[in-house]
């Protein structure tokens, strides 16, 4: 970080997956910062013990001393600590947030007076596991940052954030609150009800036939997020319900056109809208994070023998490459079967097939 960072005190309330990857990522690019932090007394003494904050904070409202302050918390409790901190802020005092919707933080900070100032923010990044214990200082490497200004901010205050949110590895995006609900609805929240939907749609038995053993790699890619919880979703939804609705609805409008356009053969139109999506689904930077870390698999093709799964995790064990999920896919008895392979970088992966190559297993 730039010298003059070293003098702010950073405030966090929430030493969860985000608050604390906030925390272990200011530490390791410049351990000088004086960083404040209020959760429960637990996870403040693991992260004082692992010199990760410098002060516990017996009560979120001593957090006004700081310079920075993150609220990191589940939205319905960021907007009622939000509230209660405003008027309490001191001049030139940041506060930021890290959650999924923005409008409604903006309406809050709009409607009270306050000598602090207000930017709203939001990482798109993640993982499926919460909390302090997996927490990551490399959590925000090449995703994007979005950041919402409120009015009057100063550019010294944009600079101050913008600086200590570049050196977490983050791209800063600048969007209207509104409009950032708005495109989080179509590409997360849309996503994520989706998901749940496909997989809810599946007959659960039908003469005597589980549909889900017949899913293959294009369902289980499409509903992994499926799998994630309601308690996550159910305050995002609430808060951002006006643009869920519309997103649906104009979901709802292209699965009536994709109907009509089957029953009636008309085959031009599903060509083009084929070839649409392609042109778009390939403009997706490639580069971007998403709001779950990306997995990446590889396909091992092996012989049916014994002691095969202990010999590919053992080889991969001595290198140090940590395997996130391990599947198999197909099987032929006295023949061998192909196993899924996942990690959690594109490093990993790359490096494991090596070793699966090495060892005279065909990959993919």
């Amino acid at each position: 970080m730039q010298s003059e960072e070293k003098f702010l005190k950073i405030g966090i309330i929430g030493l969860g997956l985000i608050g604390g990857s906030i925390a272990k990522g200011i530490k390791a690019a410049n351990n000088n910062i004086i960083i404040s932090a209020f959760d429960k007394p637990e996870v403040l003494s693991k992260a004082l013990s692992e010199k990760i904050i410098n002060v516990a904070l017996s009560n979120y409202l001593e957090i006004v001393d700081c310079n920075i302050i993150f609220l990191c918390l589940p939205i319905e409790i960021s907007i009622k600590v939000f509230d209660d901190l405003i008027p309490h802020l001191k001049e030139n005092t940041i506060i930021t947030d890290v959650c999924g919707v923005k409008y409604p933080f903006h309406k809050v900070w709009d409607e009270k007076a306050t000598k602090g100032c207000y930017i709203g923010g939001h990482p798109m990044t993640g993982k499926e596991k919460g909390g302090y214990d997996n927490s990551d200082p490399l959590l925000f490497e090449n995703s994007v940052f979005i950041l919402t200004k409120s009015k009057n901010v100063k550019a010294e205050h944009v600079n101050t954030l913008s600086n200590i949110i570049k050196n977490l590895g983050a791209r800063i995006r600048f969007l209207d609150p509104k409009l950032h609900d708005k495109v989080v609805a179509y590409v997360s929240h849309l996503p994520q009800l989706l998901a749940i939907s496909l997989v809810n749609n599946l007959p659960s038995n039908e003469h005597n036939i589980n549909f889900l053993d017949f899913a293959a790699g294009g369902f289980r890619d499409m509903t992994r997020i499926a799998s994630s919880s309601y308690d996550i979703w159910k305050n995002v939804i609430s808060f951002n319900k006006d643009e869920i609705i519309y997103s649906l609805n104009d979901l709802k409008n292209h699965i009536e056109n994709i109907i009509k356009d089957i029953e009636n053969d008309n085959v031009d139109n599903l060509n083009n809208k084929f070839l649409s999506a392609a042109i778009k689904r390939d403009s997706i930077p490639k580069n971007n994070k998403g709001f779950l870390s990306p997995i990446y698999d590889i396909l091992v093709y092996v012989k049916d023998e014994p002691g095969v799964i202990s010999k590919i995790s053992t080889a991969l064990f001595e290198l140090n490459i940590n395997i996130k999920d391990i599947e198999l896919l197909k099987i032929r008895e006295g023949d061998g079967g192909t196993f899924r392979l996942a990690f959690d970088s594109e490093e990993d992966a790359s490096n494991a097939k090596k070793i699966m190559q090495k060892l005279g297993y065909r990959v993919n």
